[in-house]
């Protein structure tokens, strides 16, 4: 279970982020980097986080396909694990992106579908989210990024080998934050998702290893049950 489990480091600068990578240690197979630490760090970090854990870059590309599918070789080149393009950019963005990324046969390419910040109707956003997961396997991507609750209807669509990336993952009394749709790690496998994001449950825990411990429990109590 660990090895579906993401640990979105979240965090300022480098010396953050590894201290955090060293507090988790094996106890996440992944680390996840977004937009603000890739942004201050660049991808000496992500090189060294990679020595340790698989590497989920997360940076949403969204451009002209030529753009887009530059930028998706260069997170091949990187040699992160997965890397992820916004599936809002339309069929030929997302078929370039799928093309340079099957130069890459270690990276898994992914759409995000809806935000899970996003306040929308649950009909929805499983609407859109479906949509979406659609046009990205049909443009040759591995999977997609969704919420807990529209997980099913994508692996129903889209067949079980389709990827599907669930962020916004609380448990307990922990507070949503800007997440709107939740759902507790046990939830999440239930629900048919391939891996969990999880970011401040985590990260933002008196003891990070202990709490990324818990969730994987709770994960794999889902499908002993």
């Amino acid at each position: 279970m660990r090895e579906r489990l993401m640990v979105a480091l979240d965090m300022p600068d480098a010396a953050a982020a590894l201290a955090m990578r060293d507090r988790i240690g094996s106890s996440a197979g992944w680390m996840k980097v977004g937009l603000r630490l890739f942004v201050a760090e660049g991808p000496q970090l992500v090189r060294e986080l990679s020595q340790a854990h698989s590497i989920f870059l997360d940076l949403k590309f969204h451009d002209i396909p030529n753009t887009v599918a530059q930028a998706v070789e260069s997170a091949g080149r990187l040699g992160v694990q997965m890397t992820n393009v916004h599936a809002g950019g339309g069929a030929k963005m997302l078929k370039a992106a799928a093309e340079s990324a099957r130069n890459f046969p270690d990276m898994k390419l992914i759409a995000v579908t809806v935000l899970t910040s996003e306040s929308m109707a649950p009909e929805a956003a499983t609407k859109m989210a479906l949509e979406r997961a659609l046009l990205a396997k049909e443009a040759g991507l591995h999977g997609v990024v969704c919420s807990v609750h529209e997980a099913a209807a994508i692996k129903s669509a889209c067949g079980a080998d389709f990827l599907t990336v669930t962020p916004g993952i609380r448990w307990g009394e922990q507070e949503l934050g800007d997440q709107s749709r939740v759902a507790d790690p046990a939830g999440a496998m239930r629900a048919g998702s391939d891996f969990i994001v999880v970011g401040r449950p985590i990260i933002g825990a008196s003891d990070p290893a202990a709490a990324a411990q818990e969730a994987v429990a709770m994960m794999a109590g889902a499908l002993a049950g």
